[in-house]
């Protein structure tokens, strides 16, 4: 039976800027479960958003109706070693299906840089790791079931539901339910990680060669400051480095610890970000080892922030980068958070960033606490000058409009919308605002 809670609970998102007092929030045990949820929910007009960790900083699971969570759904539905694939309950978080798969001697090919969310909102969203030769974890999808607005559970595919399966890809939480996620998984993989401090300009120069000799390969610019940290990773056969673990309590403890001191003062007192931030540069490590991919991949994120990241085409990565570093010279804006910089290979996801092209992404971070609406405005409106696209779960302030024009499918995607959920059972304020949807309540 499904756990109701109906205390009008304050629910808030990761960073803490978005926020809400639902109706009711549920956690299915099974999808028996959540089919009831549903159909209770269509009896009551009640509409439904699915929350996983909560790492989006939109309201894209904003409601004060009924929040579905996912926590309960979780671990290995079943592993076929023989065709690569693993079917993961929805719920799942990154972090545990990492070990699970490991367990079986499988890797996902691919992760991004946090391991807390769900992977049905990892999916549902376009969440991403770094390496040209890799999509998002939405390409690993091969299978996924879904509890539809009218209580049903399908099975889709790209063979069994063609027109279905690219909008379901990256569904924004707006076609159904996700309950079981069947993924694409390859044989555990070692990988050798490689940290270096160097000169932007280097970096710059470089970007062609570095992306394509890399498995992995992403920077992160510092400004007010010459100097990037490059990260590089590929596949090796070495055993793992005994000092890892030495260097995720350096993560965990010393480094955010320090970052965290560093971010109150620059909150305290804005005229220290650029101070702050070239002291930051300058510790950062060269620094090399080796390990199991799903551990290497993710970085642990204590100090809070709010973020806006935007795709472009992979060859404007030097131009973009070049505008925003003299942005911020020009105004001058109080930020101290590193630029993250990476890359991802081209998809035919109807609702990815990376849709029809190798696509790089900017990722620009603010201190929670600290003003950021000037700052990610500026930056912004470059990606849009380079047709950015704005990832859906990081701040933007692209409207209905722009979206098509940036999404080419986007028209596509909401027809299927329609057909799958006339009511818009799964909608929110948020998502009705953004992309014109109609309710269908009253």
């Amino acid at each position: 039976m499904p756990i109701v809670s109906k205390s009008g609970k304050l629910w808030r998102n990761w960073a803490g800027n978005v926020q809400s007092r639902p109706d009711q929030i549920v956690f299915p045990g099974s999808i028996a479960d959540v089919v009831a949820i549903v159909k209770q929910c269509a009896g009551q007009g009640l509409r439904i958003r699915v929350v996983g960790s909560g790492h989006s900083f939109t309201g894209l699971v904003q409601t004060d109706e009924c929040l579905l969570s996912l926590d309960r759904l979780q671990g290995l539905a079943s592993v076929d070693t023989e065709k690569g694939v693993a079917e993961v309950w929805a719920g799942t978080k990154l972090k545990a299906l990492g070990e699970l798969l490991h367990s079986h001697g499988l890797s996902q090919e691919n992760l991004g840089d946090i391991n807390a969310q769900s992977i049905a909102g990892a999916v549902s969203t376009g969440t991403h790791g770094t390496g040209i030769r890799f999509g998002s974890l939405s390409t690993q999808v091969v299978g996924l079931t879904i509890v539809t607005a009218a209580g049903e559970v399908v099975d889709c595919s790209a063979e069994s539901h063609p027109s279905l399966f690219p909008a379901l890809q990256v569904s924004l939480g707006l076609l159904g339910v996700i309950v079981k996620v069947r993924l694409r998984v390859i044989p555990k993989l070692q990988l050798r990680y490689e940290s270096m401090r160097l000169p932007v300009e280097t970096c710059l120069d470089h970007l062609d060669k570095w992306t394509a000799e890399n498995r992995h390969f992403e920077f992160f610019l510092f400004p007010y400051s010459q100097l990037v940290q490059a990260k590089r990773m590929n596949e090796t056969a070495d055993p793992p480095s005994p000092y890892l673990r030495w260097n995720h309590f350096k993560q965990l403890i010393l480094e955010n610890g320090f970052f965290w001191l560093l971010s109150e003062s620059c909150r305290l007192f804005p005229p220290l970000c650029p101070s702050a931030s070239q002291l930051s540069a300058k510790a950062v490590p060269s620094v090399s080892g080796t390990g199991l991919s799903h551990r290497l991949f993710a970085t642990p994120r204590l100090v809070r922030f709010h973020e806006m990241e935007y795709s472009v085409p992979a060859d404007r990565m030097k131009e973009v980068i070049e505008e925003i570093q003299t942005a911020i010279e020009r105004h001058r804006f109080a930020v101290h958070f590193p630029i993250e910089c990476r890359y991802v290979k081209k998809d035919d996801i109807w609702l990815s960033p990376a849709y029809e092209r190798d696509s790089a992404y900017i990722a620009v971070h603010m201190y929670k606490g600290m003003p950021y609406q000037a700052y990610f405005s500026c930056v912004e409106e470059i990606f849009w000058k380079y047709g950015g696209r704005p990832h859906w779960g990081k701040m933007h302030r692209m409207d209905t409009a722009g979206l098509h024009k940036a999404f080419p499918r986007l028209k596509d995607f909401l027809a299927v919308r329609e057909e799958w959920d006339p009511q818009a059972r799964f909608a929110n304020d948020y998502l009705s605002h953004l992309l014109g949807i109609a309710s269908g309540y009253p």
